[in-house]
Order: C-alpha cells, then structure tokens, then sequence
C-alpha cells in the first residue's frame, strides 16, 4: 500500500489518517489545535442534523463552523430522510466542505431511535439508497461511516459496503464493532479485513481501538484497509497524528514533546475556545476538556479540581503560572 497517498474521488489526501468526528469534542477549536501539528490528512464535523442545517439553528451552525485553515474537511450527516439529506449535502458542498459523510454507525439511542444512524445498519435498502441519492446531488466525494452490523446476528458490513460502492460512494469507514457493543468488547480487526476484502475499488478506512502508531500499523497490515481513522486517542494526544504517519512512512516515531510543548498546546487550545466561543463559553468548555491533556503532564496536586472551577481566562492563565511556573499570556 502507498500509506502517502489515500484518495477518495478525486479527492487525494495528503496523508492516510482521518480524525474521527467524535461529538462535543472535535470541534474547530480542536480541528485547528491538531492540524498545524502534521500527519492528519482529513479531519470530520461533529454529526449534523439536515433539518436543524437547513434551518440554520445555532446548534447546526456551530458545529459545521470552518475557515480557510481547517482543510480538507468533511460534514457528516445524519437521517433517513433523502430530501431533507440531499439539501443539507448541497448546502454543505456549497459552504466549504470538501467531503460529505453519512453516518450509519452511531450508536446513541438519541439518534437511533429515530431510526438513524446505526439503526439504519437494520435497513440496508434504505441506507443504500439514502448513499445514492446523495451521491446524485453533489459533486464532492460522499462517504460513509458505519459498524459491522446492529449485533452479532447480523453482521451487514461486508455486503452494505458492496452496495455502497455500486451505488457510487467513494470510500467507507468501518468501526471494528457492532452497534450493540457501543464501546465495550475489542474491534474485530477480521471483520474489518471481510469489508476490505468485499470492495473493489473504493478505500475502507479502519476505525476503533487505535491508541498509540502501532495500534494504526497493525490495523493496516492486518486488515488491508487504506487508512485509519483516529478519535479518542487525539484527544489524549493530539500528536499521534503526526507519530503514525512518521511510523507508517519511515518505521520510527518521533520523540515526545517536550512539557513546554504541551502547555504551549494546552494554552493554544484555550485561546482558540476564547476567539471562536468566547470567554464564558472557553472557559466552560475547557473545564470539561482539560482532564484530556492533565494525564500526559507531571501531576500537579489539586489541578484537576482547580481547573474544573475556572470561570475567567485570568484564573486559567494563574494557573498555568502558579502550577508549572510558565507565564501564560493572551495573545488576543
């Protein structure tokens, strides 16, 4: 496999590794935080409602909010409705997105009970013609992310990927696991190699259990998959993208970042809260985030609890200073 090149259309990626559009956390803030450090080749939205999109509701506008620096982009959406879904992927196409993505793997019963997402693993029929009607309605690539099935009884994966491509969709992103195992149990990297083996000319994109480059390595080379989608583990590490594709293109991972390094990250992603959602809003935010990057620093006795009480940029940046001795300044 040429792990530099992964295309999907005509779309051809800088690089094999996807973000994966894990809800409330991969949002431009963080989007712009992992990009500048290397390897991510497309990043993807929180998933979107249709409906709420055409209506331009807040909610919806936040979450598909872009800029120029936030490239290549995927919008994922969700539902089961082929106009409302149709719309929203020409909306998106004409706002920026260089990709659009229906998502078929969520498991959340908030999205499932209405029959979308990974419930649609339970209707073929529909999600493929879902896929094509889209397809139809725009002219960037249009993908699709789904589970191996909604349980062990019926595993669809392989064959749902076959009709997608006939029905013209540029590549498919596989997570190792049913619907019904939400995030419990491990990714089932054979089931990925079926879906693989299925397909005859569009990627299949690895998604699942990837903690660390050697976890993406060996999904590749035991699956075959052309890429490897990465969530929870960037948000531990935002450099792992920048690791895997030094591992997968040269065999050696980069040494580590520094301390000063990752407190240069953590500022920077709190002041991309504050000029993207403002000071409250950052500071609200960053208390739930922040136990993300606390684990890769030296332990500091009594900084979890302080920083899930900030409610100013002043007492982040105090913080900062008091805990680890680094003057942290606004740069707005």
């Amino acid at each position: 496999m040429d792990r530099d090149m992964l295309s999907l259309g005509t779309l051809a990626l800088a690089s094999p590794l996807l973000l994966s559009p894990i809800a409330r956390y991969c949002d431009l803030a963080f989007r712009l935080l992992v990009r500048p450090l290397g390897g991510l080749g497309l990043a993807c939205t929180d998933l979107v409602n249709p409906r709420g999109l055409l209506r331009a509701t807040p909610k919806s506008m936040e979450l598909v909010s872009t800029d120029p620096r936030d490239r290549p982009l995927s919008i994922q959406l969700y539902g089961t409705e082929p106009g409302p879904m149709t719309d929203a992927a020409q909306w998106c196409q004409e706002h920026g997105a260089d990709v659009i993505d229906l998502n078929m793997g969520c498991p959340a019963a908030k999205i499932t009970r209405h029959a979308g997402g990974a419930a649609l693993l339970c209707d073929p029929r529909l999600a493929v013609e879902l896929a094509r009607r889209v397809v139809g309605a725009v002219r960037v690539p249009v993908t699709v992310k789904m589970r191996l099935g909604w349980d062990d009884d019926s595993i669809v994966a392989p064959e749902l990927a076959a009709a997608m491509e006939d029905a013209g969709v540029a590549g498919v992103t596989v997570h190792g696991r049913t619907a019904a195992q939400r995030f419990g149990g491990q990714v089932r990297l054979t089931e990925i190699a079926r879906v693989v083996a299925r397909v005859r000319r569009i990627p299949v994109i690895g998604n699942g259990d990837v903690r660390s480059p050697a976890d993406a390595r060996t999904m590749i080379e035991r699956t075959g998959c052309r890429g490897v989608m990465i969530g929870r583990a960037a948000l531990r590490d935002p450099w792992i993208f920048r690791d895997t594709y030094a591992l997968l293109t040269t065999g050696h991972v980069p040494p580590p970042p520094s301390i000063t390094d990752r407190l240069a990250l953590v500022i920077r992603h709190f002041e991309n809260l504050r000029a993207l959602r403002g000071d409250r809003i950052a500071c609200v935010i960053f208390r739930q985030r922040a136990s993300w990057y606390l684990g890769s620093l030296p332990d500091r006795p009594g900084l979890r609890q302080q920083i899930r009480l900030i409610t100013s940029p002043q007492q982040f940046y105090h913080l900062i200073e008091t805990h680890w001795g680094t003057t942290a300044t606004s740069t707005r």
